[in-house]
């Protein structure tokens, strides 16, 4: 499954330079926030890749405007094909707004994702706006990543984790990290092309999850009818 990651800047060759062989071998596009909605609502459209998204700090507007065309994954787990997608957007609080949250109300929103993690037998992919704390994030608070990002990687080992927030220009950027629990962290600024292959995530309908793998299957029956 080919699938371009995108997050904080707009790409030109996607957006101003645009033609169809741009996306034309895209399977999924996962954005990691602070893209606007029109940006995203344009390569849903002239794609047939799904998009899938979590809001930035700096979309509030996404609250009464989101993107059209598009899937939230914030505070769920978005199943594509079997591709388990737990989002977790926003950033650590620094002022006020829709998605800000201090350590304490990450931790919340995680608990509360607890059963929904149980229930689908894990995640393949951790989708987040902010870094996990320690692994690509900055010492201004703005910037810093959230420690509970990494207890939910050593807990659930999940395949890969994708975020923003901290962008290319701002110095010390490394694309690609490799967390202490195995799980390959990739910051999607601007964009990037991943490669999901055989095994990177279970079959639709086989997570091993009896509840959901039943629930899954009679869906998949019903769609072939």
């Amino acid at each position: 499954m080919k699938v371009l990651l995108i997050a904080d800047e707009e790409d030109k060759a996607l957006y101003d330079y645009y033609d169809e062989s741009k996306l034309k071998d895209t399977d999924l596009i996962i954005s990691a926030g602070d893209l606007s909605s029109k940006y995203l609502e344009f390569l849903v459209t002239v794609g047939h890749a799904p998009l899938i998204y979590v809001p930035g700090n700096h979309d509030s507007y996404y609250v009464n405007e989101p993107p059209l065309g598009c899937d939230c994954a914030d505070d769920r787990i978005y199943d594509y094909h079997g591709l388990r997608i737990l989002g977790l957007g926003g950033s650590m609080k620094y002022k006020d707004g829709p998605y800000m949250y201090t350590e304490r109300d990450m931790e919340k929103r995680i608990d509360r994702l607890r059963g929904s993690i149980k229930l689908h037998n894990g995640f393949d992919i951790l989708l987040t706006h902010a870094p996990a704390k320690g692994y690509g994030d900055m010492e201004d608070l703005p910037h810093r990543g959230f420690e509970c990002f990494n207890e939910l990687m050593e807990k659930y080992h999940p395949k890969y984790m994708i975020h923003g927030h901290v962008h290319k220009s701002y110095g010390d950027f490394s694309r690609v990290r490799t967390h202490p629990s195995g799980t390959v962290i990739i910051n999607a600024y601007e964009k990037y092309n991943l490669d999901l292959k055989k095994g990177d995530h279970p079959e639709e309908g086989k997570t091993g999850s009896f509840l959901y793998d039943l629930y899954k299957n009679v869906s998949m029956s019903k769609t072939r009818r």
